[in-house]
């Protein structure tokens, strides 16, 4: 149980049951044939496929919906500015991987493992400064430009057990994006803009173990996913309208998770000794469609901002099911932020 609480804490601030397998029709690991490999394969399998359920939800945890909450226009020219702070939440699913056992028959066929729904998140910071206010056109600017910059936090979380541990290269990793305005909002035209920002979680290695009683003894196997990195790129067309004490925007756009990592597993045992497995080519991209809504109550100088959002569609497969989920399904989320606007 605590090494869950764990593995929820890391992935929270970063991120029907079936045995049937989720797309993979063989396993990725492979084995030497022995008992020993046979389980060292099963505790690779896992590994992998706990990177590939986790990563799509570190990916949303990330990217959020609307580039800068409760904005759908250019900010103006030079001396314009936008700050701004969020919590990204959604209802997440947990694999718990302390409750995962290995199998001396390999990882063939495929079954499903522990999972928990758990609340996941992650606090970011973003800014927005206004270059080019834009082409006047009537009652409204078309063209005009600004940069996007983004911050986001992964702590170093370890126990003295070593039981779970997340370490990340760095605790703070920045991102980028571009602004420009299709239509810059006045009294009688909305908002209107396309925006594209960068954001990528630090490269970060994940570890879990869990320790058994098998036919080979007592049994440990730590699964390590070594140099985890989930890289978020987003595109946004977004519309807004602010009405003096409310304003509103609403978008659509598509995100594209890159996530890649070094995925092992070592099992010892009494009878088998230590065997280590990897897992190769564990590298892939997912490609979802997001729509969010935003309402805020503006008041002098800021902004308080909620939203709502889901992202639907692309392909992740794995071997094994995690609980009752895959991990490309829809997910539904939310945003709550507060912004500063001059």
């Amino acid at each position: 149980m605590k090494n869950s609480l764990l593995v929820a804490a890391g992935l929270s601030v970063m991120l029907t049951a079936s045995a049937e397998a989720q797309g993979l029709t063989s396993p990725i690991c492979t084995s030497g044939g022995s008992l020993a490999q046979n389980v060292a394969q099963d505790a690779c399998q896992q590994a992998y496929d706990v990177f590939q359920f986790m990563a799509p939800q570190l990916g949303l945890a990330l990217a959020g919906g609307n580039a800068t909450l409760g904005q759908g226009s250019s900010l103006g020219g030079l001396g314009h500015f936008s700050i701004g702070v969020r919590g990204n939440v959604f209802n997440g699913v947990i694999p718990q991987i302390d409750q995962f056992t290995q199998r001396t028959t390999g990882a063939s066929p495929s079954r499903t493992l522990q999972s928990k729904n758990q609340i996941l998140g992650l606090p970011t910071a973003d800014a927005a400064i206004g270059l080019f206010a834009g082409l006047p056109l009537g009652l409204t600017n078309v063209g005009g430009v600004g940069v996007l910059v983004g911050a986001s936090y992964v702590p170093t979380i370890g126990d003295g057990n070593k039981d779970f541990s997340l370490k990340p290269k760095q605790n703070l990793q920045l991102g980028y994006g571009v602004r420009v305005g299709l239509l810059s909002e006045s009294i009688v035209v909305p908002g209107l803009a396309v925006t594209y920002l960068k954001r990528d979680l630090p490269s970060t290695t994940i570890s879990g173990s869990t320790s058994y009683t098998s036919t080979l003894g007592a049994t440990t196997a730590v699964l390590t996913i070594a140099d985890a990195e989930v890289k978020t790129s987003a595109i946004r067309i977004v519309a807004s309208k602010s009405l003096i004490f409310f304003g509103f925007a609403a978008g659509v756009g598509q995100d594209t998770y890159s996530q890649g990592a070094n995925i092992s597993a070592v099992v010892t045992s009494t009878l088998g000794g230590t065997t280590p497995t990897t897992v190769p080519n564990s590298f892939a991209d997912i490609k979802r469609t997001n729509y969010f809504f935003d309402a805020s109550l503006n008041l002098p100088l800021f902004k308080i901002v909620g939203e709502v959002g889901q992202v639907t569609g692309g392909t992740v497969n794995t071997f094994n099911a995690i609980g009752s989920s895959r991990a490309d399904r829809s997910i539904t989320y939310g945003s709550v932020g507060l912004r500063l606007s001059l």
